[in-house]
């Protein structure tokens, strides 16, 4: 029985319309506390939609999920949202920082809406912008950062709760290469040291190389599930 961070058993999502579609179908996955993961696949293989399941940003039509040791198939919305906020961190493509707000305060905005006081917020962010090499712009705000710099701060905003888990999906596709291995090796560093879980949603040769397991989604099924020696 292996600590798991993730039970996903027969986990389906078929999205309605006049066609419907079936975007992941019977997925079983467990995913260990600490892995450093990959999800990976062509174009509509259904990575996304995994990851969103997951998440618990969306619901499966069938099959059962468990995070952290929560039936997330028997919460509400509004209990999802508060699991999600207390268990879960999102690092997405596109960064989705609040441009108006500095690299502190948007790595604060979690914690804000959790209600914990300004001075553990505070404190918190700062020592994770130390740890992704960003204290120094903790004032900027996102329009003022590099591409690397805010996919930064939006792994700090992810972590800034400490969540079980971190899913992130596609995070480097808009990187530069130095970019990209500056990102990995920080996330690297936050696995082994806040042991926090990571699953990644990839088409990135990058992360594939870093990852400690690559499990190979096709027309929303796992096809191959590797663990590389550690």
């Amino acid at each position: 029985m292996i600590d798991g961070v993730i039970e996903a058993k027969g986990l389906t999502k078929v999205y309605p319309g006049a066609v419907p579609v079936t975007a992941v179908v019977g997925v079983d996955l467990e995913v260990e506390r600490g892995a450093f993961a990959a999800v990976i696949g062509p174009s509509g293989s259904g990575k996304t939609t995994l990851l969103n399941l997951l998440g618990g940003l969306d619901a499966p039509t069938s099959g059962s999920l468990r995070v952290d040791g929560q039936d997330l198939s028997g919460l509400s919305p509004e209990s999802r949202i508060d699991f999600r906020l207390a268990h879960i961190g999102f690092v997405f493509q596109a960064y989705n920082l609040v441009p108006v707000l500095s690299a502190l305060e948007n790595v604060e905005f979690i914690m804000l809406l959790q209600g914990v006081p300004r001075r553990r917020r505070q404190e918190r962010a700062l020592e994770l912008l130390e740890a992704v090499g960003l204290a120094d712009r903790r004032r900027a705000r996102p329009g003022e950062m590099s591409g690397g710099q805010q996919q930064r701060v939006a792994v700090a905003r992810a972590l800034a709760s400490r969540p079980g888990f971190v899913l992130a999906d596609e995070p480097t596709a808009n990187l530069d290469s130095k970019s990209a291995f500056g990102l990995l090796d920080v996330m690297q560093k936050l696995n082994r040291d806040e042991k926090t879980t990571f699953l990644f949603s990839t088409h990135d040769a990058r992360v594939m190389e870093r990852a400690s397991r690559v499990v190979v989604l096709e027309d929303g099924r796992i096809v191959s599930d590797e663990r590389k020696p550690a």
